[in-house]
């Protein structure tokens, strides 16, 4: 894989880790102690840190801040100007530091444009936020939540397709189970549609 490619608007400080592939676009500013993985792309005005981690092939789109106590596992989607919030009731003239809430995003996962992500929660694996979407608590994997607060709305496929009653994915065929998460994948693949 080619070394990162960092545009000369970005900021990176030092201590950072940039992987392989990477892609940091115009006005980026990455902070201190902060781990950017292999391939992942960094759009237009984005904030990431500080000691915050990205795994690898991300993509994070314009406009979003990514801060301390937020982790995005390999593979995730993060729309245009959507929202990760550090702290349940903030106050500008109350120092709250000490109350960041973790907030993890699972492998796959999507997150629409304009959401919010309240801190403290899960996003589980490929699951889907809609855009606009305000999530206050767990979303399970592979679940598709819409709406103010987030509510669920199905289940979606690895690829991002909705899936019917028969949890088999129609674009390739991939069955789906029950989980104590949500769904899960199964070893079983049908005949994907023509």
């Amino acid at each position: 894989m080619s070394p990162p490619s960092i545009h000369p608007t970005a900021i990176v400080d030092d201590n950072t880790s940039i992987g392989d592939g990477a892609r940091i676009w115009h006005f980026v500013h990455v902070l201190a102690n902060t781990k950017i993985g292999a391939g992942s792309v960094l759009g237009q005005n984005v904030m990431v840190g500080p000691d915050v981690e990205i795994g690898t092939g991300c993509k994070v789109q314009n406009n979003v801040s990514i801060y301390r106590g937020v982790t995005l596992e390999d593979d995730v989607f993060c729309g245009p100007s959507c929202v990760f919030t550090n702290v349940l009731t903030p106050r500008a003239f109350v120092e709250r530091k000490e109350e960041f809430a973790p907030t993890l995003i699972r492998q796959g996962a999507s997150i629409g444009a304009n959401a919010t992500i309240v801190c403290g929660t899960t996003v589980g694996r490929y699951a889907m936020v809609g855009a606009g979407a305000v999530v206050t608590r767990d979303v399970p994997d592979f679940a598709l939540v819409v709406g103010t607060p987030a509510r669920f709305l199905g289940w979606v496929s690895r690829s991002g397709d909705r899936l019917g009653k028969d949890l088999i994915c129609p674009r390739t065929g991939e069955r789906y189970l029950p989980s104590k998460d949500g769904i899960t994948l199964s070893d079983k693949v049908e005949n994907p549609p023509k």
